[in-house]
């Protein structure tokens, strides 16, 4: 293991919601707030692009869909990312001149069908779409708008900078996920979220101690008035701050080393000892010493070996 020193950092903001090239923009401004502040790695929300859309209901109703509903699907749908895409270019671009690894929470359209997905993408420096995280299973009403993934895009990534990889939200709750990539021997584990309630904090922070890595969740700061006018009427109980954030970076020891951030967009930095790592798995080691594979084994179906980058 190279006991290096790593910086990275979490990104909070509020994208242009239900427009993609706005968030686009935006991300791109943040880029080069990463890289003026130092990092080699950044952690943008989940569906940074083009927006979490958290209070809409798209008039779900069980058994029925109306015209409303589905010009509102229409909207997100429109503004969602196609992967591979001019769009997706713009970005590589900007991350190219960055030349940060990048973690970028989107709403991925399907090419063929149409159906979306709540996507983690992984970039390099150098601007290379390395691959994508689909999230296993949409939680809630989610599951109205974002179809479901398979262990095929389970995936980690042997960098310059440690062994990557991440889950997003809710799936950060599922046992057997988190192992999944523990298995893959994930140093930088990223979270991207929407869950902004204080009780997310203790989550993190036991992802940290278990999987004995270091632990990036990223949220967005998003109110009310940051929606456009013709969802406001949706929105009428909803408060003025609907996101409050919360995003954090924790060490394998479970210390917080930035964050967690409230009620403001904001860029968190830390710097990563890898010899942290080491340290860490002195009395605790899940998928080492701890793990008890006389007894305990888990098979994940379709999951890829490890990436290496650059190969």
């Amino acid at each position: 293991m190279d006991l290096q020193t790593v910086t990275v950092g979490v990104v909070q903001a509020t994208p242009a919601l239900f427009d993609r090239e706005k968030s686009i923009d935006i991300v791109i401004d943040w880029l080069g707030r990463a890289k003026r502040a130092g990092c080699q790695l950044v952690l943008f929300p989940e569906s940074f692009i083009p927006c979490y859309p958290r209070g809409l209901r798209f008039d779900a109703v069980v058994g029925r869909r109306t015209d409303r509903g589905r010009e509102q699907w229409l909207d997100y749908w429109a503004n969602s990312l196609d992967v591979p895409s001019p769009s997706v270019d713009r970005l590589s671009n900007a991350i190219r001149d960055a030349g940060l690894f990048v973690g970028l929470g989107v709403t991925e359209r399907e090419p063929i069908g149409g159906t979306l997905h709540c996507s983690l993408l992984y970039f390099g420096p150098d601007g290379t779409l390395l691959g994508k995280h689909r999230k296993l299973k949409p939680t809630g009403l989610e599951r109205y708008i974002w179809g479901e993934s398979d262990g095929s895009t389970l995936v980690s990534y042997q960098t310059s900078l440690g062994r990557i990889g991440g889950l997003i939200c809710w799936e950060n709750y599922m046992p057997l996920a988190r192992t999944a990539l523990y298995q893959k021997g994930v140093e930088i584990y990223l979270a991207p979220t929407a869950d902004a309630r204080d009780a997310w904090q203790a989550s993190m922070q036991h992802i940290a101690l278990e999987g004995r890595c270091f632990v990036l969740a990223s949220n967005q700061f998003v109110r009310k008035s940051d929606y456009p006018e013709r969802y406001q009427a949706d929105l009428a109980d909803e408060p003025d701050i609907m996101s409050r954030g919360g995003s954090v970076i924790l060490s394998p020891l479970g210390d917080v080393l930035a964050g967690p951030l409230w009620d403001q967009e904001g860029l968190l930095t830390a710097e990563l000892d890898f010899s942290l790592l080491a340290k860490s798995k002195l009395d605790f080691d899940c998928v080492g010493h701890y793990a008890r594979p006389d007894v305990f084994q888990l098979t994940v179906v379709n999951q890829p070996d490890t990436q290496i980058y650059p190969t």
